[in-house]
């Protein structure tokens, strides 16, 4: 019988009271950590050695905290505290993972990290498990949890509750631990009124829980993911991926700046179609032509529409709702599906599928708090059409019903972000060569092997075209690399700022060249030198004379910086989660922060900032700062530094 509390410290107590000596405890990642009682678990076993932890997760999500007193830390700390709330319940236990803090008898195994986060942290990247998605549920087993925890969602007199953003292992993890004849954990539901309450299959009788806790208010609020200024190189990467979508087609995209900028190439194209064809065609007037677009893509608006169909529910999502770009409904009635596919539907199958059927299926989701308000507030009909679904439907076609997922998925096609691809095909998507984590392989490795086990479907890897680190200009097309996350007899699609690589089932030799087209101008000559050597090529080859005037940010920046002056290709997309100055401010402090990687660059941007003169328009920016009247040297140095980085990039904000 399910038990109910709204004591945490009660809810511990219970906890202890049924679990004896070490505990076993998974809970879901991202948003659906009940991270108070979480809190509270941790606060009563961190200082008691007789009850050792391991805790099976991923995803652990903290606000970025401000350090020191330099304009990053004055920039962020106000931000923080408006944006997540002064009262949000940082995870205490991720918080000593990153200072290698974690006491000897407590564990956090995770498959999944906070992207960077935690590359200095030897106590995550140890116990870091390399995993599949669709096999985190399987491995969480195998550890025989006693317990498993979740942050849910319910309405008044209704006896069921939502796992909302979690509806991706819970369920599966239980059937995977009876699969191998163990008991059944101890359920616990920590409930957040502020949670959007999805229905259909993300929803549970309450008696699926042990025990149900409801913490008193004040309840924080969710953790909404800061969204970040898209970049030339960005919108370029989502213009070309959007030509590459059929109409009546399904869609999977990531997170990031990236999948914002297709995001909103999609609702360009489906919005206003003579704008965006102009836009293709000053980045490139052969796009049009290109056979991968003719064969697999299109240009048109949207008469069909998406089907979505991602791991991740995001910001994107609601803009390709809102504005009608997904609106592909499907049915898990199988013979309805199967009567759509062959032309032979009855005259109720439309009706059925207009009224049962959904557009949208995810397995978790993470955004912004203003993509939590808009699922909040969704009329009834249109939050049917989303569907939570466990993570073996969404990432692979061996969930249970084949045949069905099969119909549903047509003229899929994929899109995740990679850091860096090799000249031969793979991709290095989540750990650096020496073997740090950076994030983890999530659901990129199903999705591109989805792609060709589907016969119409598409894998598409997207990736910046080169980085900037410590004042050096470094290619991510590389030709080798010590770790891959992707190998390169599953290449596809690779596509940046530079083109498209369409690289399925060609030869080394044809691979290479297609790599090297996209490849920014000063390293194609170079990786064409390192493939002839290496025997990749058949006889020498020379750098293509319009690749090399057309393969720089230079040249980009041109192409694009009409459609950036006149609102076509805004900063902020999908919404801005900064104040009209901050916004100014995060461009100021980005061209500051790449212009002092190295000590040489430094030395020369103090000695600028000692010599700009104060602008008109300053002032607001370093009340902000707290900088409009300095203390000492230090704050003054950062007051001429702001000054020179506000004026520096006056003329892309049209002053």
């Amino acid at each position: 019988m399910t038990e109910h509390l709204t004591d945490l410290d009660a809810a511990v107590d219970w906890l202890f009271a049924r679990v004896d000596g070490p505990l076993r405890i998974g809970a879901p990642l991202a948003l659906g950590k009940p991270h108070r009682l979480l809190n509270a678990l941790y606060a009563r076993v961190e200082q008691d050695p007789s009850r050792p932890l391991q805790l099976y997760t991923a995803l652990s999500l903290n606000p970025p905290q401000a350090k020191g007193n330099g304009l990053e830390a004055r920039f962020l700390a106000p931000f923080a505290a408006r944006h997540f709330g002064e009262d949000f319940p940082r995870l205490a236990y991720a918080d000593a993972i990153a200072r290698d803090a974690l006491p000897a008898h407590v564990q956090v195994e995770e498959f999944y990290m906070q992207s960077g986060a935690l590359l200095g942290s030897r106590q995550a990247q140890s116990s870091y498990t390399s995993l599949n998605y669709t096999h985190a549920a399987d491995a969480v087993a195998q550890r025989a949890p006693q317990v498993i925890v979740q942050k849910v969602a319910m309405r008044p007199d209704d006896r069921r509750l939502s796992l909302s953003c979690n509806n991706d292992i819970t369920q599966d993890t239980l059937d995977a631990i009876a699969a191998r004849g163990l008991p059944r954990p101890l359920l616990i539901a920590e409930i957040d009124p502020l949670l959007p309450y999805l229905g259909g299959t993300a929803t549970v009788d309450v008696s699926f829980f042990d025990l149900v806790i409801t913490p008193p208010p004040p309840y924080p609020s969710l953790f909404g993911l800061p969204r970040q200024p898209v970049a030339d190189a960005d919108y370029a990467i989502g213009l070309y991926a959007s030509t590459l979508v059929r109409d009546g087609g399904t869609l999977q995209i990531g997170i990031g700046t990236l999948a914002d900028a297709l995001s909103h190439a999609l609702v360009l194209r489906h919005t206003d179609n003579a704008r965006y064809r102009r836009v293709l065609d000053a980045l490139d007037p052969q796009l049009a032509s290109h056979p991968l677009v003719q064969e697999i893509g299109g240009l048109d608006p949207f008469k069909i529409g998406l089907y979505g169909c991602s791991e991740m529910l995001n910001e994107g999502f609601r803009r390709l709702v809102q504005t009608g770009v997904i609106k592909r409904k499907v049915h898990d009635d199988l013979a309805l599906m199967q009567r759509i596919e062959n032309g032979s539907t009855l005259s109720i199958d439309h009706a059925t599928l207009e009224a049962e059927g959904e557009y949208l299926h995810g397995a978790f989701y993470l955004g912004s708090s203003e993509f939590y308000e808009w699922l909040r507030t969704l009329p009834e009909d249109e939050c049917r059409a989303i569907g939570m679904r466990r993570i073996s439907e969404i990432n692979q076609l061996y969930g249970g019903n084949e045949t069905l997922e099969r119909l549903q998925r047509r003229h899929a096609r994929f899109f995740n972000s990679c850091m860096m691809a090799t000249a031969l095909g793979a991709a290095v998507s989540d750990a650096l060569e020496d073997g740090r984590v950076v994030s983890g392989v999530g659901g990129q490795y199903n999705f591109v092997a989805m792609a060709h086990a589907l016969p119409e479907a598409r894998s598409v890897l997207m990736f910046r075209a080169a980085r900037d680190d410590k004042g050096q200009r470094d290619s991510n097309v590389r030709w080798n690399y010590g770790h891959t996350t992707i190998p390169r007899h599953l290449r596809d699609i690779y596509l940046n700022e530079y083109g498209i690589a369409d690289v399925r089932g060609l030869t080394d030799d044809d691979c290479v060249h297609a790599m090297a087209a996209i490849t920014e101008a000063p390293f194609q000559g170079a990786l064409l030198q390192q493939a002839f050597a290496a025997r990749k090529l058949a006889a020498t080859a020379q750098p293509d004379t319009q690749r090399q005037q057309r393969n720089t940010p230079q040249a980009l920046a041109t192409a694009l910086v009409p459609f950036r002056n006149d609102g076509t290709l805004p900063d902020y997309p999908l919404g801005s989660d900064f104040t009209e100055i901050e916004q100014v401010l995060v461009k100021a402090l980005g061209w500051l922060k790449a212009n002092t990687q190295t000590r040489g660059s430094k030395l020369r941007t103090v000695w600028d900032a000692l010599w700009q003169p104060a602008g008109d328009g300053d002032a607001v920016y370093l009340q902000r700062m707290e900088l409009q009247s300095p203390k000492d040297f230090g704050e003054r140095l950062n007051a001429r530094l702001l000054r020179l980085a506000l004026a520096r990039t006056a003329q892309s904000r049209g002053w």
